[in-house]
């Protein structure tokens, strides 16, 4: 079988795998608190333009989220988010287990608006029974979003102005940050984002490590006591240099961006080639993640020997489904599986 179902089925870069080896007999202290997590938060440091940010290393996306939103909120408080978002719909109700209720606002793109938060933030203030609703307290975006797409810099500008004028913490979903920053039409930098959002992460499982976020905390106001909330969570790792040196591993030379680059320019082969043969997209997608309409008779006869996600029905014979690269997605198998549609077709 040959894997596009998602952008972690490899293990880890080389170069990852390579320093855990030459560290592995060394004795460092636990918890993050090592020269090597010191090294991956200055070199981070240093990408964002941010030398006050606070960066802590944990292992998965939905534990980040998770970790993030409740030490943000108060018990009576929501995130607002897509309905498409990645808390409302692939983390098994991980932020309302935590006592929090998800916000959802339409999106046809995977985006949402300044306006719409506005529009929900000051619909509450107005509502003559507020306090027997749930008070947004924070605004959850992801960047690219679950359908591919991402945020221009006007956009992200507009989405933090309201969320200042609203006291409204921003907090950006980067699992798949890398392929955002290096797609195309992007026009936000690292430090851009630092500067627009309260806290954000960087992924890494994602794009080349074993396992690890890397988050970090502009906003002064909620870098307190964020470790505890990390243990409390079952965060903070014993090992926790196992993190800091995949992290300082992207990070010291450019790996991460050079990775990155590589997913996108598999996604854009296959993008190209499928335009070229007439296929149309459920989503103009820039970044690894592509999803094309297809025939559901050539869908099955591709499930035998590829693996892709099914998206949504399109039609009664036709269907929109995900194909993911990532950074170590073979060239071969995105030109093996281009032919094959063409041959489906």
């Amino acid at each position: 079988m040959i894997r596009f179902e998602c952008d972690y089925t490899e293990g880890a870069h080389e170069r990852i795998l390579q320093r855990l080896l030459e560290t592995n007999d060394e004795q460092t202290g636990g918890y993050g608190v090592d020269k090597h997590c010191e090294k991956a938060r200055a070199y981070i440091k240093t990408a964002c333009d941010s030398e006050n940010a606070d960066v802590h290393f944990l292992v998965g996306g939905t534990q980040t989220n998770t970790t993030v939103i409740s030490s943000i909120l108060r018990p009576h408080q929501g995130a607002i988010a897509a309905i498409s978002g990645h808390i409302a719909v692939h983390e098994t109700g991980a932020i309302e287990a935590t006592g929090h209720k998800v916000l959802t606002l339409p999106s046809d793109d995977g985006k949402i608006r300044a306006e719409q938060v506005k529009k929900l933030y000051d619909a509450h203030r107005n509502d003559a029974t507020f306090e027997h609703m749930v008070q947004p307290g924070m605004v959850y975006i992801s960047q690219p979003t679950e359908n591919g797409t991402i945020y221009t810099k006007s956009e992200l500008k507009a989405l933090s102005q309201v969320c200042r004028e609203c006291d409204l913490p921003l907090f950006i979903d980067g699992a798949r940050l890398g392929y955002g920053l290096v797609a195309m039409d992007n026009d936000a930098s690292l430090a851009d984002i630092a500067k627009l959002c309260d806290v954000f992460y960087i992924g890494g499982t994602k794009i080349g490590a074993l396992m690890g976020e890397a988050v970090v905390i502009i906003n002064d106001a909620l870098k307190k006591d964020f470790r505890y909330m990390i243990k409390q969570k079952g965060g903070l790792l014993a090992k926790g240099r196992m993190l800091g040196i995949q992290f300082e591993t992207l990070f010291e030379d450019g790996l991460y961006y050079e990775i990155s680059k590589h997913a996108i320019d598999m996604a854009m082969l296959l993008q190209t080639a499928l335009t070229k043969q007439g296929i149309q997209f459920l989503y103009h997608s820039t970044t690894n993640q592509q999803f094309p309409i297809l025939p559901d008779r050539t869908l099955k006869a591709l499930s035998e020997k590829y693996t892709f996600s099914f998206w949504e029905k399109v039609d009664a014979t036709h269907s929109a489904v995900r194909f993911c690269t990532s950074w170590a997605t073979n060239k071969e198998n995105v030109e093996m599986l281009i032919q094959d549609i063409q041959a489906l077709q």
